[in-house]
């Protein structure tokens, strides 16, 4: 068993002497303030035996009251941030060194005043208390000094949130280092609450009037303190909050409670994030299935260094894999990540290898060598607008390479092979949806003729994923506009990475080969929504300050996008949030002997309109001559 070292400093060191110093002479001079009060004020009736005793018993009683004082942490405190709970350790060592005080009189029979243990305990409560809040109360002045010097007017805050975290939230703004901010308002739906206060800051009302109080209270920062609100709920505050034009942030996530104590830290708190707008409970995993397939293995990752390759690496190395072997042709994302993942997880075998899946020797070679068990196949071309202009290079990376690492896997006998899909593989308007649809029936083709279990993933777009409009909106906002739609009612579903990274993991545990797994993604949203939230969470105007251009569809573009083809039907999993897609039927021998064909045909560089039609040969759903119509 491992033993944690405790590295106590110099200073921590001086600073318990100091406090034990100054905690002696404080029960020399209650003793004496008690024997005092006890004789009316006047040590001229004052017993000689009980002086006697009194002063014989000093030692005893120093030792006594510091063994109290210890045992209940007195000196192991952080007493900066003093609060209730460390008021009750006070009492009860006080309370305790008292009683043992009695105790051993009542042993060595020495004479004792009745009044005198009260008067002792009161006394010896106020100077032990007043020694320790007196820290707190000298770090809250310096802190109010240096706010007053640097001439600043503190930020004035909103708290949504009248319960615990709220509660901690406003203690720690108006006794710590955040003395930069103040409150001055809370919010909180709980009606009993309302005209009321809370800290000394008062509870205006409900969300309803979030609005009128920021501009009542020249509000400009809105604290979010509610971490055990629904994604639904915090959707709702968020969508009233980001009409007051203020800064929002939130904190994140629930809280646990350990000791009665709420563990709530300004420093926690997050910017309220485009994420927090879906207003739906984030895709659950069962860990212990991830860790079932995964640990003790061989994983491979192709396009291991992109968004989602990158955050299936992490989340595999934190499961115990006997080997993580990345695969990416670009060096520096495969640079970035080798260097989180060796510093964040050192005891990681990771190999780290810059290879296209193009290259055919080159992936046999890689597997020949490594033999992964489970492979997820990530690699790939995927921006839309850019595989329009060049679908020859989308056909030999998405398909062949697919095809190549594919084969690779069924020749040296990889347990599972996930791919990576998209829902634009659904009923294709573009190049790189059909070149995905395709990847999909290969998938399902050799899962018939292998030992391989082969199994795909579809989901829809990644938040802040390479290439996203979220990315996209951010940088055209910090340039001051415009930010460009194409379209008004364009509309799309999404999803956090972490969410896409769980479901392809978990889709790893369901596998049983020729699946489809399809993640339910909630309500769509629409992308005009999307982008006069980002700037109005930036604090800005929709119109006044930001300006929203519609630039139209782009080729290839839909309105809208699907999760399913209308042959397909759904099974649910025991995650009721992922279901399987039936797999369409088809001629495998001919759709094979058509990938063949399409390999020599890109070889010679035709045009793109004679690839588009090579493809719909292929992918009867791909519509491209009809984009526009489609999309209308």
């Amino acid at each position: 068993m491992s033993k944690i070292k405790l590295h106590i400093s110099r200073q921590m060191i001086l600073r318990i002497i100091l406090l034990a110093v100054m905690d002696m002479i404080s029960i020399l001079v209650v003793t004496v303030f008690a024997i005092y009060v006890r004789y009316d004020f006047s040590f001229k009736d004052l017993p000689e035996h009980f002086l006697k005793s009194t002063i014989w018993f000093i030692p005893i009683n120093l030792v006594v009251t510091m063994i109290s004082f210890v045992a209940w942490n007195l000196y192991t405190s952080v007493w900066r941030y003093a609060s209730a709970t460390e008021l009750i350790k006070i009492i009860a060592a006080v309370t305790t060194a008292t009683i043992g005080q009695v105790i051993c009189k009542f042993i060595f029979k020495l004479p004792i005043p009745r009044s005198y243990p009260l008067i002792y305990l009161v006394a010896l409560l106020a100077i032990t208390s007043a020694i320790r809040f007196s820290y707190r109360a000298l770090r809250i002045l310096r802190a109010k000094r240096r706010v007053r010097e640097s001439g600043k007017e503190p930020t004035r805050c909103m708290v949504i949130g009248a319960g615990s975290a709220g509660n901690e939230i406003i203690k720690e703004i108006s006794t710590t280092q955040y003395l930069t901010m103040k409150v001055c308002c809370i919010i909180d739906d709980g009606q009993g609450c309302w005209g009321k206060k809370l800290r000394g800051v008062p509870i205006v009302g409900g969300r309803d009037v979030i609005v009128q109080a920021a501009a009542e209270y020249n509000i400009a920062e809105i604290i979010i303190a509610i971490p055990s609100a629904k994604p639904s709920e915090i959707k709702e505050i968020v969508n009233i909050c980001k009409e007051t034009g203020c800064k929002m942030r939130i904190l994140p996530g629930m809280y646990q409670l350990i000791n009665g104590e709420v563990d709530v830290d300004v420093s926690k708190l997050r910017d309220v994030q485009i994420e927090d707008l879906l207003g739906r409970e984030p895709v659950s995993t069962n860990l212990d299935e991830i860790m079932g397939y995964v640990s003790g293995r061989v994983i491979m990752v192709t396009g291991g260094g992109g968004s989602i390759g990158s955050e299936l690496c992490r989340q595999i190395a934190g499961h115990n894999p006997k080997q993580l072997i990345i695969v990416d042709i670009y060096e520096n994302n495969a640079y970035d990540i080798q260097q989180e993942l060796a510093r964040k997880f050192p005891e990681l075998n990771l190999v780290v290898l810059i290879a296209s899946v193009r290259n055919t020797l080159r992936m046999d070679k890689i597997f020949e060598e490594y033999k992964p068990d489970i492979v997820y196949h990530a690699a790939a071309h995927k921006h839309v607008p850019l595989m329009e202009e060049s679908p020859n290079e989308a056909i030999k990376n998405n398909v062949l390479g697919t095809l190549k690492v594919v084969k690779a896997a069924d020749k040296w006998k990889v347990k599972k092979f996930v791919l990576i899909s998209t829902d634009k593989a659904v009923n294709p308007t573009n190049v790189m949806g059909a070149t995905k649809r395709i990847c999909e029936m290969i998938v399902q083709t050799y899962n018939e003729r292998s030992e391989t279990e082969f199994v795909a993933v579809r989901f829809g777009n990644v938040l802040g994923s390479n290439g996203s409009v979220i990315p996209l909106f951010k940088k055209q906002i910090e340039a001051g506009g415009p930010v460009t739609v194409t379209h008004p009612d364009i509309i799309r579903y999404f999803m956090t990475i972490p969410e896409a990274v769980a479901l392809v993991l978990q889709a790893g545990a369901y596998a049983k080969g020729g699946e489809i797994f399809v993640l339910d993604m909630g309500e769509p949203v629409k992308i005009l929504d999307l982008a006069e939230n980002l700037i109005k969470l930036s604090g800005l105007r929709v119109g006044d300050d930001i300006e929203i251009v519609f630039t139209g569809l782009r080729p290839g573009e839909k309105l809208f996008e699907e999760m399913l083809m209308d042959e397909e039907g759904l099974t649910e999993t025991r995650n009721k949030r992922i279901h399987i897609g039936h797999p369409i039927n088809f001629n495998e021998d001919e759709f094979l002997a058509q990938i063949e064909n399409l390999k020599t045909f890109v070889e010679g560089e035709p045009d793109i309109e004679e690839v588009k039609k090579k493809i719909a040969e292929i992918v009867p759903t791909y519509k491209a001559a009809a984009d526009d119509a489609k999309a209308k």
